[in-house]
């Protein structure tokens, strides 16, 4: 019982200084676990990248980049080297591209070979070339496949971070703004108890 006061005591004598040191390690607790935050946000995307560019597995990569971000301060990676949106899946784009081209390529072989059969089939002899020609030109226009647009907007990423975060540097910055206004409240209330006794 007599333990108990006497923590109860010493816990309400803490001094402006001890208050204010108190407030001041959040502090740096909170700046290095942020910087922290921000080094593993940017490592993260680094491996989103080098998926991408190795053909790996990127959405794994990218989902940890993107539980991690929303769950931690400082992790806003879009004004990091001045790209916008800060993450671009460029290689998947590219690779996806050039699939597309090779798609649409060998059908229309395909289409060009049938169209050289049906034509020569109806234009047979040596006087109707260009009457042939024609023919596999019409025939190509109106059965050729045209290569589809990849919208670009699908494989860029830009996640938000949180303003605060119950983390390490979101509870340090809570407890150092606590620590500083309790050491505020306890500087006014001296100034006020000394103004207020002359």
């Amino acid at each position: 019982m007599k333990k108990d006061a006497k923590h109860a005591k010493s816990a309400r004598t803490l001094q402006t200084w001890q208050l204010l040191g108190i407030s001041s390690v959040c502090f740096l607790i909170a700046i290095f676990s942020l910087r922290a935050n921000n080094l593993r946000a940017i490592e993260l995307r680094n491996a989103v990248l080098a998926a991408d560019k190795a053909n790996a597995d990127v959405d794994t990569a990218l989902q940890e980049l993107r539980s991690f971000t929303y769950a931690h301060m400082n992790t806003d990676l879009s004004g990091s080297g001045g790209i916008y949106p800060p993450i671009q899946l460029k290689y998947r784009y590219e690779r996806l591209v050039e699939a597309e081209k090779q798609r649409v390529s060998k059908k229309n072989e395909v289409i060009y070979t049938q169209a050289q059969k049906q034509c020569e089939a109806k234009f047979s002899g040596p006087s109707y070339g260009q009457a042939r020609i024609a023919c596999i030109k019409e025939y190509a226009l109106k059965n050729g496949v045209e290569t589809k647009e990849i919208p670009d907007a699908l494989y860029k990423f830009a996640f938000v971070a949180p303003r605060w975060s119950p983390d390490v540097a979101g509870w340090s910055l809570l407890l150092g703004a606590l620590f500083a206004l309790l050491a505020l409240v306890r500087m006014a209330t001296r100034a006020f108890i000394k103004a207020t006794s002359t």
